[in-house]
């Protein structure tokens, strides 16, 4: 059990390795902040893909647009103007109004009338920037709403790329009394109304209602070392736009608030419901980009200020009254866990695939799975992270890949060098194709088979080499063993080694034959090769008669039988070779009594050889004899040539 273990282990070693490397690599590049971006844009388009929430009809946003400035004729408005605006909408019993405008210093005319209005309407919320902005500038809020204690803070968190992603609770600026922000401050006076006050949960956070906020931190999400100061909170954004019932300043003063605005029970369309103030004029630009902007047709879009401090407000009273889930982030450590179970997939798949095509396939079939899962998962409130696995995934996919292009580089290079020179292309692709049943660790492995095996030698070749030019015998035997190794591959042989002017070739390796019509037709082979090897000859005789070249006869020893094939050599030069009593044979059957004549190519045969060939070919008995370095004796028998 044990030594199967550590095999598999061996063999998923690359596995082993590569999906915990990837995987402290990523989280390496997300820590350094490089992924933040992209997790971003993964999750605005979550944003925008989520349908759009029901308007909600508690909020009302009084916006002071295009056709209002053009009618006032001047900016800022005048404080006359601003306290008839005021008491209309008091007129209405709202049940809390929020003043997104800067009022610290007065516009007049109409100044006292403004301030009898701030100390008339006791649910009237006046703003102060408290966070100065690039240049330092903080801005004061009204002195007399600051008396009141009726101020809060309208300020806003940026990203890095300047969107809004975030919501401020409180502001705790150093030294200073937590500051509520309009939008809780907006929240907590309605929710009041409904018998819902804030209570400190277990751990210290703000409980309202239903929901407990937990605050945001630094690492939350795709964050890395973002600003978490105060009590802040992922917004959790109703829509892109028309999220909320809006009417323009004119409307107001004009008495043109339609009475079904909010489906209202009283009569009041503004009754019992908080009121928003802001600019929404594009030439006010009070704009800021959400994950709503960038889109492809909504490249530009962005949202005022006023709407961005409603959806804020929204979301706190949905939570608190309906028990609306904010947005929430796994803990570092189960997100570190996603991006590795994400690796050791993508390790996994292309392991067991080994295939670029599969492989891409799958990734595409896993990675919209990723995709859908972590929508759905966002579709109810969770923030999974979607960018930091699809690289772990794609990184060990790509890397087992290379690393299954790289042993197999290792492998074609080993079998093309042992088998590149002495096999057909058929063969050589056969041979790849099965090359597991072949290679363990860069070496073939030894194989018991049956094969036959033949040997080739000129005769009189000694005395030949002694009367030609070195230059001259080197090009003439070149001509003759290419020509017969040509023979060999045709028939599907294999080359096993030239020796001098010697040709040794087995037939029925390194694909063994496992029948005997199959070892049968590989003898035939063998010997159709020698017959073809004869008939060659004799061409090339007849060639080099007319180039002034010696003519040679030639003689062949065959035999079938038991053989073993496999690597031989050193790490630095391996040969595939055949090794076996047969080849011993064959190559006495060569060399046997060199004054029996055969004509221009002898061949003698073994008794295996004999049996499987009998009836294909003309053949003739020898005798029994003991050949060399043998015991026993040997029926030989002779190819006759036709």
């Amino acid at each position: 059990m044990r030594a199967k273990l550590k095999r598999k282990i061996w063999e998923w070693r690359s596995v082993l390795l590569t999906a915990p490397t990837v995987t402290g690599l990523i989280i390496i590049l997300r820590l350094t902040g490089l992924l933040q971006s992209l997790e971003w844009a993964a999750l605005d388009q979550f944003y925008r893909r989520r349908p759009p929430e029901a308007i909600d009809d508690r909020i009302v946003i009084v916006g002071i647009d295009e056709s209002d400035l053009k009618k006032i004729g001047s900016w800022p408005i005048s404080d006359e103007i601003l306290a008839k605006l005021l008491l209309k909408i008091k007129a209405q019993q709202p049940r809390a109004i929020a003043l997104d405008l800067y009022r610290d210093l007065p516009v007049e005319p109409g100044h006292q009338a403004l301030v009898k209005v701030f100390e008339s309407t006791p649910n009237l919320i006046g703003i102060k920037k408290v966070v100065g902005n690039e240049r330092g500038v903080a801005i004061s809020p009204s002195p007399v709403l600051s008396r009141l204690g009726r101020v809060a803070a309208n300020d806003v968190v940026l990203d890095s790329d300047g969107k809004i992603r975030r919501g401020i609770l409180f502001l705790t600026p150093e030294n200073q009394n937590p500051i509520t922000s309009l939008g809780l401050r907006m929240a907590m006076i309605y929710l009041q109304a409904e018998g819902i006050t804030p209570q400190s949960a277990q751990n210290g956070f703000l409980r309202l209602g239903k929901t407990v906020f937990v605050p945001f931190e630094a690492s939350d999400g795709s964050y890395v070392g973002a600003d978490a100061g105060g009590y802040q909170v992922l917004l959790n954004f109703r829509g892109r736009g028309d999220n909320f019932p809006t009417v323009s300043m004119t409307d107001i003063l004009e008495n043109r608030i339609p009475a079904d605005l909010m489906r209202d029970r009283a009569g009041a369309p503004l009754r019992d419901r908080i009121v928003l103030i802001g600019p929404t004029a594009a030439s006010l630009n009070d704009f800021f980009y959400t994950p709503y902007s960038g889109g492809l047709s909504d490249a530009v879009q962005r949202m005022t200020g006023v709407e961005i401090h409603a959806h804020l407000t929204s979301q706190i009273l949905s939570s608190a009254i309906e028990g609306r889930s904010p947005i929430k982030t796994w803990p570092d450590p189960l997100e570190y866990g996603w991006i590795f179970l994400w690796s050791w997939v993508g390790a996994v798949l292309s392991w067991q695939l080994q295939s670029w095509r599969w492989t891409a396939f799958s990734a595409l079939v896993a990675i919209s799975a990723l995709l859908g899962g972590s929508f759905l998962a966002f579709l109810n409130s969770w923030w999974i992270p979607v960018i930091p696995p699809i690289l772990s995934f794609s990184g060990s996919a790509v890397a087992i890949l290379a690393y299954i292009a790289q042993i197999e580089r290792q492998d074609r290079k080993t079998v093309m060098n042992l088998f590149g020179r002495h096999v057909n292309p058929q063969i050589a692709e056969a041979i790849w194709r099965d090359r597991d049943q072949f290679l363990n660790d860069g070496r073939l492995k030894g194989q018991r088979l049956t094969a036959t095996v033949v040997f080739t030698d000129l005769k009189d070749f000694s005395t030949i080499a002694e009367n030609l030019d070195p230059e001259v015998l080197m090009s003439w035997l070149n001509e003759y063993m290419e020509a017969m190794s040509q023979l060999v591959l045709a028939n599907s042989g294999v080359v096993d080694k030239f020796i001098g002017d010697a040709v040794m070739a087995v037939f029925g390796v390194p694909i063994p034959s496992t029948t005997e019509d199959a070892i049968a037709n590989d003898a035939k082979a063998a010997v159709r090769c020698a017959l073809q090897m004869g008939a060659t000859l004799e061409l090339l005789n007849e060639l080099w008669k007319t180039q002034g070249r010696p003519t040679v006869a030639m003689r062949v020893g065959i035999a079938t039988g038991t053989v073993v094939t496999g690597s031989l050599g050193s790490s630095q030069r391996l040969d595939y070779t055949t090794i076996g009593d047969s080849v011993n044979v064959a190559a006495r059957l060569e060399s046997y009594d060199k004054s029996l004549d055969g004509g221009l190519c002898r061949i003698l045969i073994n008794e295996e050889t004999y049996q499987y060939i009998h009836g294909s070919f003309p053949t003739k008995l020898i005798g029994s004899v003991q050949l060399k370095g043998r015991e026993q004796l040997t029926p030989i028998y002779q190819v006759l040539l036709e």
